[in-house]
């Protein structure tokens, strides 16, 4: 049901975390990937290991603030691979936590240029292409923009990355209508909390357990939660949904 086979996706934010998940999920489902990030050294270690495995992968230098960077890293993959990026997963986020009063200037605006306004370079650069390429017969266009569920609550010492959050719900809502009839279909996925590097060992600390036995099943996400859904929404079998948003957090947000 989610073969990907023929399917040439971009990863942003793929050096580590969900990115290399999502990475390693797509290649096992036939899909070629496009690995993007600024930790290059990361990159080429996980095109080997996933070209062992038998898949296609290409390492792409990208910061998705800046467009030249974005542009250049589709042209390499369409050079790679021969043809347009027909799924793109815009994944890569970084945090500042602390009050919104005692953080830089710097530190909020790069959660902003990252988390949304880069977001938003990967996805309309995508979506140019998708649309140069008369995906409106193919219907084969797929965006997934990965939100949090940050954008549904309150998050204490996080308000600069909960409002951009939120901001990707309601951009996906906007691309997807811009694009409904250019075969682009765009949804957001929102997940809990889960250990990654972005979380560190904060969830060993006092706070971070404490935090954790608030939670409805007073335990982290598990990454796997997110293949099915992801899954879904980069194959064919999604060719109905389109400005979509859900939630997938182990009810961490009830």
């Amino acid at each position: 049901m989610f073969d990907l086979s023929g399917r040439t996706c971009l990863i942003t934010g793929a050096s580590a975390g969900f990115g290399a998940h999502f990475a390693r999920l797509l290649t096992g489902a036939g899909a070629r990937v496009v690995l993007g990030a600024r930790r290059k050294d990361r990159l080429e270690a996980l095109v080997a290991e996933i070209t062992v495995s038998g898949g296609e992968a290409l390492a792409v230098d990208m910061d998705v603030t800046d467009e030249a960077s974005t542009i250049a890293a589709y042209d390499a993959a369409e050079a790679k691979f021969g043809t347009v990026v027909d799924t793109v997963i815009a994944n890569a986020g970084v945090a500042a936590s602390g009050r919104a009063t005692d953080l830089s200037a710097d530190a909020l605006r790069n959660v902003i240029d990252t988390n949304l306004f880069g977001l938003l370079l990967t996805a309309r650069e995508g979506a140019r292409r998708m649309i140069a390429a008369n995906f409106r017969e193919s219907g084969r266009g797929r965006v997934l923009l990965i939100g949090s569920m940050g954008a549904e609550m309150v998050l204490p010492g996080d308000a600069v990355y909960a409002a951009s959050k939120a901001g990707v719900k309601h951009l996906g809502r906007n691309l997807a209508s811009e694009w409904v009839r250019q075969g682009v279909n765009v949804n957001v996925l929102q997940p809990g909390y889960i250990q990654t590097e972005m979380a560190g060992d904060w969830f060993e600390s006092g706070g971070g357990r404490k935090q954790m036995a608030g939670f409805g099943r007073r335990r982290l996400q598990s990454i796997k939660s997110l293949d099915a859904p992801v899954l879904y929404f980069c194959s064919d079998v999604s060719a109905a949904a389109t400005g979509s948003t859900f939630t997938i957090d182990d009810g961490q947000s009830l």
